[in-house]
């Protein structure tokens, strides 16, 4: 064999996979055909929060008023803000390359095909390695109705020549809020235009009711329960017929509708790998696919679609191969992150999983922040502690409001090591901070589950 270990994918995951790999001694290769670092680095969570960041310098500039600061707002410079995410998204686009290179991989900068189980045709050249590791990840997806072309996705939206004036996103996941609060705090009329009646589906209820009203505190225009029926274009703008006919000029149509794991093309009925009916590749539990030496982590499986569970499957994938140390991931208690505006920040359960397993306290709390006091912003913070009632244990801690992500990083250690109500109660707050809501939540506000328990 050329290689030990053969890698299909240059992001996050199987960068690290690799990398972990070569330095266990292994023989590596690794293929992509469009930009080191994937989607993530590319395309994704890195340029994604810059751009956040860049609409809370606007609101603070709003906000800095109540704090005694005379600050005069001029427009923003879109072309500024995209020319210095460029730099920084290629910066970081190196540093994944010389990694590999460091590591002493071998790299292509070409696309993978399967030939069989073992043998691979990259850019055109025959190679054959022992393990081969599936990590392409997934691509956004537009909607089946007339005129989608005209739509952009989000991997359009960091290259967006003009920030448009008015927009309607399709969509209410991570993606469709995110961009929602991105658009609305630089300038842009915002609609968002969702089938559900509350966005970020899956999520906590109490969440999900919560950045509804958030959004449309801050000036997001809400069309729930509404589906796209067609786009056409009006010159360079768009007009998007929705929701039974209704119709919205706007300059551009966006769908942030969902992802597709990206297996087209890859010959993967060559090597005998099967895929799902939504086009993932399915796996067992130690990341094996159909044919036991070919593996798959990350996007393209589409259980966990975060970049730090696919780099923790990277990495547990190369030290149970080659690192004398077989291991796995938990799919339980996965933190994470909605960079809306405000931000989200959860672990564990929902209170509605929880229910369903038993009977639940439940803890929330909601206030004003110490920071909005001063500035007047109608902006709400909200906690909220899930707790299994026979244990105590904490199994679910969710936030809505600012530097959410930042503080449940540090409660989703508590979660994992099995931490109970009282270990939370015991705990000292900082004063004053929004964290220490965490651990002085001492009012149950109310019992979820007895129903579900008792039947």
């Amino acid at each position: 064999m050329d290689f030990d270990l053969f890698v299909i994918g240059g992001g996050s995951g199987g960068v690290r996979c690799a990398r972990i790999a070569s330095g266990h001694g292994a023989r590596v290769g690794v293929a992509e055909e469009r930009f080191w670092g994937g989607t993530c680095v590319n395309v994704g969570c890195v340029p994604k929060k810059l751009l956040v960041q860049a609409g809370e310098y606007g609101a603070w500039a709003d906000d800095a008023a109540g704090f005694g600061w005379t600050i005069k707002k001029g427009p923003h410079d879109w072309d500024k803000l995209i020319a210095a995410k460029d730099k920084e998204i290629n910066r970081l686009n190196g540093i994944y390359r010389r990694l590999l290179d460091g590591a002493g991989c071998k790299i292509f900068d070409a696309r993978a095909t399967f030939i069989d189980a073992h043998t691979l045709d990259v850019g055109g050249q025959r190679i054959t390695a022992e393990h081969i590791v599936i990590a392409t990840g997934g691509h956004p997806e537009r909607v089946p109705v007339p005129g989608a072309e005209l739509a952009i996705i989000s991997d359009d939206t960091f290259y967006l020549p003009v920030m448009p004036k008015k927009i309607a996103i399709v969509g209410s996941g991570f993606i469709a809020v995110e961009f929602a609060g991105i658009f609305q705090a630089l300038g842009a009329e915002v609609h968002l235009i969702y089938r559900q009646p509350l966005p970020l589906r899956g999520f906590d209820q109490d969440l999900r009711e919560g950045l509804a009203e958030a959004l449309a505190t801050q000036g997001v225009t809400l069309h729930p329960s509404c589906n796209p029926e067609k786009i056409e274009a009006n010159g360079e703008g768009r007009i998007l017929t929705y929701g039974g006919g209704q119709k919205l000029e706007v300059d551009t149509v966006f769908f942030a509708t969902g992802r597709r794991a990206a297996t087209e093309r890859m010959g993967l009925e060559n090597a005998g790998v099967t895929v799902n009916k939504a086009g993932a590749v399915v796996i067992d539990t130690k990341l094996r696919t159909a044919q036991p030496n070919i593996y798959a982590i990350g996007d393209v499986t589409d259980r966990i679609n975060l970049t730090p569970f696919a780099i923790a499957e990277g990495h547990a994938l190369a030290d149970s191969l080659f690192g004398k140390n077989p291991r796995s991931v938990s799919l339980a208690n996965v933190p994470a992150a909605v960079f809306s505006t405000p931000p989200i920040g959860t672990v564990g359960l929902t209170e509605e999983q929880a229910a369903l397993e038993g009977p639940v306290d439940v803890y929330v709390a909601k206030f004003t922040p110490m920071r909005h006091t001063l500035s007047g912003r109608a902006r709400k913070t909200m906690m909220k502690l899930v707790v299994d009632q026979a244990t105590q244990k904490v199994v679910g801690a969710h936030m809505l409001g600012e530097d959410a992500p930042e503080l449940i990083q540090g409660i989703a250690i508590a979660v994992v090591m099995g931490a109970t109500k009282a270990d939370f109660d015991r705990t000292i707050g900082i004063h004053p901070t929004a964290a220490e809501e965490f651990v002085t939540m001492r009012t149950r506000t109310r019992v979820a589950g007895v129903a579900q328990a008792a039947e």
